[in-house]
């Protein structure tokens, strides 16, 4: 059972003085494994702050940053005030002072039992000191041959509590990559499985934080027009796209050049977008219900043979070209990248789902560095309709209505129809009725970061993923992954920085009678 507790403004309570009652996790200390690492200063910290200032953490509270610096408390405090401000914008310094003495620091390194034993002795010293009853959020933003270690040194230390009432909780969170193929994410499950039970354990995937996709089930379930049309009957293709400006930012050419797309991007965020577009209505929203569905559509995954392989996927690399005007370097040139790198910077992927909602429908999923720009959409194309009365403009889907759910930027949704041409007779022209968050509700979506840390908190795994969808995911992508290790394989495509990729992946879409669209 999900225990909350439901607080007002206290005056024994700073952080919510002046706050209306919300619903808050129970006390807990978060422990940040990496707290001096880019994703703990980029997102974590910003996200924990601003869910202090907002009410939704509770006033017994500790946050704990663990790494091998030389570190104190006053440390981390002024490490974090400098960085933050520039995260949380105009207002910072107004909160900074209630916030700032949530903050303590444990140091060690990831393979010494006396770091954890450190901080099993911090931790409880919190306990004392902030009222944080022995509950534990343990964050990895670690590298990923980090987190076995760092949970079987978890465990030897006695830092995970069993599950059973009434002990204390304890949470893991686990960031992507979990494995690089099917045998690792085997194994890393196995290494999990000694320490901690499936409820223990957050595989966190931001993507499916975003206010957007969340969205996805409620306008499908939520809305009596769309779902009865939801099915192959009604619908011609799918496309989901995660387009992404930049190249090998910073030192990223070294850990990317060892992953690629299929691996940084489809096996993951595109996998999850493509289960909450196909899945069935759940019984209801429980975080099973919805989870067992998920797993459902990549069951539904094609098995396909190293042949249906080259059939159905392009992949690619950039060369250098020309970003929004600047002059940009090949993938080659990028440092940290071997000279001779086959690393694929670009997928394309055309696959059909052996279900009977789905079956003759084809979902295109593309992902790809250095294109135009930085988008991330879903587009449903409604089939023609059966007759052509009217005069449409020419297409090849015209007269098709398209359904466009924007996950990045300008989160929303477009839906196009048609509409008569004024003063004509008959001719007819694709119009649009949009909607977006930020005019709608006049506030921006939150970050993700914020909403899943304040699940877990909640001990609500509904949008993080299950051993079992890992598994599925892995098993579709190791296949590919395995088709192009074969000496008949098709080497990458070739594709000039700043275009929408190559050739070869126009031509996989132009087969189902269909066109990549342009963002």
């Amino acid at each position: 059972m999900m225990l909350t507790t439901d607080t007002g403004a206290s005056e024994s309570n700073p952080l919510r003085e002046g706050l209306p009652r919300t619903r808050v996790p129970e006390p807990c200390a978060v422990v940040l494994f990496g707290a001096t690492g880019d994703l703990t200063h980029r997102k974590l910290m910003p996200a924990l702050y601003n869910l202090a200032r907002d009410g939704h953490l509770p006033a017994e509270c500790a946050i704990v940053g663990y790494a091998r610096r030389d570190w104190n408390d006053e440390t981390l405090r002024r490490e974090f005030a400098q960085t933050l401000p520039a995260a949380i914008g105009p207002g910072f310094d107004e909160f900074w002072p209630s916030f700032a003495p949530l903050l303590a620091f444990s140091g060690g390194t990831f393979d010494d039992p006396a770091g954890y034993d450190a901080l099993r002795t911090r931790l409880e010293a919190l306990d004392a000191v902030r009222g944080t009853r022995g509950n534990r959020l343990f964050y990895l933003a670690v590298a990923p041959e980090y987190f076995a270690t760092i949970i079987a040194n978890l465990g030897r230390a006695g830092l995970i509590h069993p599950t059973d009432p009434p002990s204390p909780w304890s949470r893991v969170v686990i960031e992507k990559p979990f494995g690089h193929d099917l045998a690792s994410a085997r194994e890393l499950n196995r290494e999990l499985g000694h320490v901690l039970s499936e409820c223990q354990v957050y595989r966190i995937d931001h993507y499916l934080g975003k206010e957007t996709v969340q969205n996805i089930l409620a306008l499908r379930f939520g809305n009596a027009i769309f779902e009865p049309i939801w099915n192959r009957r009604h619908v011609a293709s799918v496309q989901i796209t995660v387009s992404e400006e930049l190249g090998m930012a910073g030192n990223r050419g070294s850990y990317y050049d060892g992953s690629g797309a299929l691996r940084d991007m489809v096996q993951n965020h595109l996998m999850q977008l493509l289960c909450l577009v196909a899945m069935e209505p759940p019984v209801d929203l429980s975080a099973d219900a919805v989870r067992n569905e998920r797993v459902k559509v990549l069951d539904a995954l094609p098995r396909w043979s190293p042949r249906d392989v080259y059939a159905n996927v392009v992949r690619g690399q950039y060369a250098a070209g020309s970003i929004q005007g600047t002059e940009v370097v090949g993938y080659h040139a990028e440092k940290g990248v071997r000279p001779d790198s086959a690393t694929e910077t670009y997928v394309a992927i055309r696959l059909m789902l052996d279900n009977w909602r789905w079956a003759g429908v084809p979902f295109f999923l593309r992902t790809g560095k250095r294109l135009p720009k930085r988008a991330t959409e879903i587009a449903i194309q409604f089939r023609k309709p059966p007759t052509t009365m009217f005069e449409v403009d020419a297409g090849e889907s015209a007269g098709a209505n398209l359904l466009v759910l924007r996950i990045q930027p300008n989160e929303g949704a477009s839906l196009a129809f048609q509409a008569k041409v004024p003063a004509s007779r008959r001719r007819l022209q694709e119009v649009r009725m949009d909607f977006r968050y930020g005019t709608a509700f006049a506030v921006p979506p939150p970050e993700a970061y914020e909403r899943l840390l304040l699940d877990v908190m909640l001990g609500d795994p509904t949008l993080f993923t299950r051993t079992d969808a890992v598994e599925s995911a892995w098993r579709f992508c190791t296949t590919i992954l395995e088709a192009w290790q074969r000496p008949e394989a098709t080497p990458n495509a070739v594709y000039d920085a700043g275009t929408w990729g190559p050739a070869e992946a126009d031509a996989l879409a132009a087969d189902a009678s269909t066109h990549w669209r342009r963002l």
